[in-house]
């Protein structure tokens, strides 16, 4: 016999598993007042959580006091007959074992959602006609008719269809045709073909049954749950009619810009701050050290361009010239502030030019700085002339002749940055300057220094002390004497939050086949993962499996283990995009690596090993089924089908729709991007996307020249575009327009990232929202960065009420403590290159463990490029053509790619330096001995502590030019 605990305890879990359909369909206010084992004071409580956060959160809250232990005699009967009574009949249903048919239950899904897409359009219903046919159909209710009636005459007919839709969502499956019925014949023929009923119909004599009945609208493919907190159907209408109070907010001009300044047209040299910006740029206008911490779109540019405006005028008054530097992180912003911000307002004054690795220079960077007011530069430009001068190369720059520098995004001035490199030649010269002064000697001049940053972050920090100390050294490398910031209140909005979370797939084939390949792979190299296949842990496994087998010369299992990675990936892609995205990207993989393994010489034969083969046979006795199963809709991530509702909802619920989506890879935004521009459910509601990446070629995928991110960012700016899918090359500083919603797809990074792209949403009502992707954890990560976005404010308001004495003395102690760190940092730098012998160093082919050459036969270029001319180099490589050729403004240009001779390993590229073919060398592709001990881990030159010879251009140029006689002699 069952015991009623036993038997509570089969409803506690029943009621539990539907928790989430009975969350969406209960009407909590009604459903309370036929429950009667709940204590008022729970009523009350429940209640006010409906009043406050909705139906849904209050739902939830419910549910728990229904299941909490003890329970009285009956209560789950008490239950089901209050969901019944109420109204609440399709919740009831669930409850009593009545459950629709899977098919049926995802068209009804189909159905609310196309509703709430909808319903800025079908508010404007004649309600009143409306919901009389509703009752008549037994879509609502009499007690629902009156609620509606009384919402209509209380706050209008806009409310009570409000509160109409919010009930019909709620019924039983079959609704839908029943209200698009109700359309057609209440004459609301715009409203009932938007909904999915055919335009003909009338003349076909019947009606549209469902959507999958009407012209498959194509809304429908949607599935978005959101947090409590956003609009909601299923919410109850709102009772009181706002009027959206006048927002005092920086307008949605570049930065903040005041509309009436910019109103005047860019010649115009007034700048006129709002209060707040006045306020922050106080002390930099007294001469002092500032940090401006300012949320992104709320100004700080404006302030710099005014703050560098009010520098030079008062120079110039008192006889003295002054000299603007303004540092910026990323090529496009040289551009961004000069043509946007610096240039406008000060060129009827001042001379202001702009440099960046993209100039072509006609002069050098020190003319640039003596014939100019404003500079505006990337920060290594700057580091490059102070190096040059400081090491007496050229004439270079000094800091002494600059008078203020403006370091935009200053958060990055800490971990050995150029910013930090920059500020620590400051941060000496001052400390000398004292030196100087106590010795009653003339101190050197320095320029006064402005930060701009929206967020110093907290550097990891879990604990409030630590944040401190972590902004305070930004604020001790800056040398800055306060840190200016101001919380706007009511002028900035925050945009609303919401997290997408997602389901595991319940068929996952594709994966399967994959983690089938891994699987025979790791059995190949006898290799056992302790943990699950494509998380992140397995990745850094099989990364480290590949680098012990490199210096082991086990090539057996280097080779699986570099396959193992690419198939991990191609999980993670599965994950993220599409499922033809991730075969693609395996394909093309296997197809670069048969390729390699093809010489293009026919008297050059490349080994294909045992283990190769079988790699290569492995993937094409499963290659076609991994594409049939790509192409199968119901197999594809949950991930794409919520990212795909949250852009359907965005661009079907405003006007003007514009937004970012953020994502981890250039691979996952060029593909998201091509899967937009393929779906014509995107173009049929005017969704018009593009990608833009980084500049930066370390990647695999072709990185994006300045030139097309400034085209992507100009179309987008005046609607060409309007939805952005962007790497976080797109998070800082760039001036990108008003955005009415951000999304974060599977990317969570630190709180400064965090801050950043939420500030993206400049836009009056925009929404920031959270996409979760399989194994990415960012949901969590998202929790830990809202934590510290807190605990940074909080420490950024204990350092501001720190007396100016005390921070003068934490300031100094961090300063001193930097110099020191950085003595220690150089001296054994300076003995590490002094002790070691390139003679001493060897290099080995990571494919086949070749010897190559050892580091007497490398020479460096422009103390950048690692080159080996020798005649022996030259017979061990073949040339490949170079697929991803970028062309670059230097007196170099890369024209092929280099590979070993008898395995087809890629070891760098043929560059050409002033008209000499030069082998240049990448050192990730080679297994290096140090001292007759081999390095595990090498991939960047750096990383190397071998002072190679410089290139002596003249010696090979004699060389070339003497071989090429020889030929014509022949």
């Amino acid at each position: 016999m069952t015991s009623d605990t036993d038997t509570d305890e089969t409803w506690e879990n029943l009621i539990e598993n539907f928790k989430p359909r009975l969350r969406e369909l209960i009407s909590v206010n009604r459903v309370l007042d036929y429950i009667d084992f709940m204590k008022p004071a729970q009523k009350e409580q429940i209640r006010q959580k409906a009043r406050t956060d909705g139906d849904i959160a209050a739902a939830d809250l419910l549910i728990n006091v229904v299941i909490t232990k003890p329970h009285n005699t009956g209560w789950f009967n008490v239950f089901v007959d209050a969901l019944l009574n109420s109204g609440c009949v399709h919740a009831a249903d669930y409850m009593q074992g009545n459950l629709p048919e899977p098919e049926v239950e995802a068209e009804n899904d189909y159905c609310v959602l196309l509703i709430r897409l909808l319903s800025p359009s079908l508010v404007k219903m004649k309600t009143q006609e409306v919901c009389v046919h509703c009752l008549a159909q037994e879509l609502i209710n009499p007690e629902d008719s009156e609620r509606i009636t009384a919402e209509i005459r209380n706050n209008g007919s806009i409310s009570g269809a409000r509160e109409l839709l919010s009930i019909i969502v709620r019924g039983r499956p079959g609704w839908f045709s029943k209200f698009l019925q109700i359309l057609r014949e209440t004459e609301h023929k715009h409203l009932y073909e938007l909904t999915g009923g055919s335009p003909d119909c009338e003349k076909q004599g019947e009606p549209t049954g469902s959507p999958a009945a009407a012209e498959s609208p194509e809304y429908m493919e949607i599935n978005v749950t959101e947090d409590p907190e956003t609009t909601d159907l299923y919410e109850g209408a709102n009772t009181k009619s706002e009027k959206l109070p006048v927002s005092s907010e920086p307008s949605q001009q570049p930065d903040g810009a005041n509309p009436a300044a910019a109103a005047r047209g860019p010649e115009s040299n007034d700048i006129v701050l709002r209060d707040y910006q006045e306020e922050v740029a106080r002390p930099a206008l007294e001469g002092k050290n500032i940090i401006i911490c300012l949320p992104t779109g709320s100004g700080k540019t404006r302030v710099a361009v005014y703050i560098t405006k009010k520098h030079l005028d008062g120079r110039r008054a008192e006889g003295q010239s002054g000299k603007v530097v303004v540092l910026v992180n990323k090529i496009p912003l040289v551009e961004q502030h000069y043509s946007a911000e610096f240039l406008p307002f000060l060129r009827s004054s001042y001379k202001v030019e702009r440099v960046s690795g993209d100039s072509q220079l006609k002069i050098s960077f020190t003319e640039i700085v003596k014939k100019n007011d404003v500079i505006i530069c990337t920060a290594q430009i700057l580091e490059n002339y102070l190096e040059r001068s400081n090491s007496g190369e050229d004439e270079g720059v000094n800091l002494s002749d600059l008078t203020l520098i403006v370091i935009d995004e200053c958060h990055h001035t800490q971990k050995g940055g150029v910013y930090n490199h920059i500020m620590m030649r400051y941060l000496k010269q001052k400390h000398k300057n004292r030196r100087l002064m106590k010795e009653q000697k003339e101190p050197v001049p320095l320029p006064q220094i402005l930060g701009l940053t929206a967020s110093p972050g907290v550097g990891g920090a879990t604990k409030m002390e630590k944040a401190e100390e972590h902004i305070l050294r930004i604020c001790a490398n800056l040398d800055a004497s306060k840190i200016m910031t101001r919380s706007l209140g009511e002028h900035k909005k925050e945009p609303r939050k919401i997290t997408l979370t997602v389901e595991d797939r319940k068929a996952d084939p594709f994966g399967d086949v994959i983690k089938k390949i891994m699987n025979a792979i790791h059995a190949h190299a006898d290799l056992s993962p302790t943990c699950d296949l494509g998380s992140q842990n397995y990745e850094q496994w099989v990364v480290q499996k590949e680098r012990i087998a490199a210096t082991e010369e086990n090539q057996k299992v280097r080779v699986c283990a570099d396959h193992l990675r690419q198939y991990s990936e191609g999980l993670n892609l599965s994950n993220t995009i599409r499922m033809r995205d991730a075969f693609g990207f395996l394909k093309k993989y296997h197809e670069e690596e048969l390729k390699r393994k093809t010489s293009p010489d026919d008297d050059q034969n490349i080994k294909i090993t045992v283990t190769e083969r079988f790699l290569f046979n492995l993937f094409e006795e499963n290659k076609e089924e991994l594409q049939r199963l790509a192409d199968i809709p119901q197999y594809e991530n949950d991930s794409l089908s919520k990212l795909r509702g949250k852009i359907l909802q965005e661009f079907s619920s405003r006007e003007e729709a514009r937004g970012i989506i953020f994502t981890k890879t250039r691979r996952s935004a060029i593909a998201l991007s091509q899967w937009i521009q393929e779906n014509p459910k995107f173009a049929d509601i005017g969704v018009k996307a593009a990608y833009v990446i980084g500049g930066g070629d370390q990647s695999v995928v072709k990185p994006m020249t300045s030139a097309e991110q400034k085209d992507v960012l100009k179309k987008f700016g005046n609607g060409d575009i309007n939805l952005l899918i962007a790497t976080t090359v797109a998070e800082e500083g760039l001036d990108i327009p008003a955005c009415n919603f951000v999304i974060r797809y599977g990317l969570v990074t630190n709180e400064i990232a965090m801050i950043q792209a939420k500030g993206r949403g400049r836009a009056e009502d925009s929404s920031y929202t959270l996409v979760e992707v399989k194994n990415s954890g960012v949901v969590e990560k998202e929790c830990v960065n809202e934590y510290r976005t807190k605990m940074m404010d909080k420490a950024i308001d204990k350092i501001r009420a720190l007396n100016q004495a005390d921070y003068d003395k934490r300031i100094i102690e961090f300063q001193f403590q930097a110099i020191m760190e950085e003595k220690v940092r150089m001296t054994k730098k300076k003995q590490k290159d002094m002790n070691e012998n390139p003679s001493e160093v060897k290099f080995s082919c990571r494919g086949c463990s070749k010897h190559v050459c050892t580091g007497e036969d490398i020479q460096i270029i422009e103390n950048m490029h690692r080159v080996n001319v020798t005649t022996q180099f030259s017979e061990l490589f073949i040339r490949r053509e170079n697929a991803a050729l970028q062309e670059r403004l230097l007196d170099y240009e890369t024209n092929e790619l280099i590979a070993c001779k008898d395995c087809g390993q890629k070891w760098g590229s043929m560059m050409v330096h002033r008209g000499i073919e030069c082998p240049c060398l990448h050192v990730k592709n080679f297994v290096v001995t140090f001292n007759g001990k081999k390095i595990s881990k090498c991939t960047k030159w750096s990383e190397l502590a071998v002072r190679f010879s410089a290139f002596d251009y003249a010696e090979h140029a004699n060389r070339v030019v003497d071989s090429s006689d020889d030929e014509e002699t022949a």
